[in-house]
């Protein structure tokens, strides 16, 4: 069966950043081109593989992909501007941001003899789902060493991933990946000449 130029597929998780990995929800080129978020059922389940889906949700809330995609964008806009030192609508992200933010409560808590703050989601909306997501991108822009965010060098790859190895030397989005697939196809292309 053929793949169609847009497809599903399992969300890669390499990004080594909740705000990368939003990012690369959507990767590859031409042929290869995945979407992760082609349904509302599609951005829950990829929240829940993300570890940023809240317990207890079964059904996601209407637009939520609209607003993924949305948000989406609006990160790699950001991301884009920020490492060119140029500035950038901010809008969709400063929206989810405002309409997602959880209340915070002082409550007693009887266990510890203790005041405590109780963070809770004042409703279930798309915005309030994808909060989390705002706030890496926030956190990405505004605390990461950009120069250190980093796409993919395999050529057919568009994966991008923050470089965390000592050195500072990472090239693949992963070895598993692209890495092992482009250290082959140097050493037949060396082989040959």
């Amino acid at each position: 069966m053929a793949e169609n130029a847009t497809t599903q597929k399992s969300p890669l998780f390499v990004g080594d950043d909740l705000a990368l990995d939003f990012i690369n929800s959507e990767f590859g080129v031409g042929a290869a081109h995945h979407e992760c978020f082609t349904d509302d059922d599609a951005v829950l389940a990829w929240l829940n593989l993300a570890g940023v889906l809240p317990d207890g949700i079964e059904a996601p809330p209407e637009g939520l992909m609209t607003l993924a995609l949305q948000l989406r964008e609006a990160a790699k806009s950001l991301l884009n501007a920020a490492r060119l030192g140029r500035e950038a609508d901010a809008s969709v992200v400063n929206h989810v941001l405002e309409a997602g933010r959880r209340s915070k409560e002082l409550k007693w808590d009887t266990a510890n003899n203790a005041f405590k703050v109780v963070r809770r989601r004042l409703q279930e909306s798309a915005a309030s789902l994808l909060e989390p997501l705002a706030q890496a991108v926030v956190t990405l822009l505004t605390d990461a060493q950009l120069d250190l965010v980093r796409q993919c060098e395999a050529h057919d790859c568009t994966l991008m991933f923050h470089d965390k190895t000592k050195a500072h030397r990472r090239r693949w989005c992963s070895m598993a990946v692209c890495g092992n697939r482009m250290k082959v196809a140097a050493f037949r292309s060396r082989k040959k000449g």
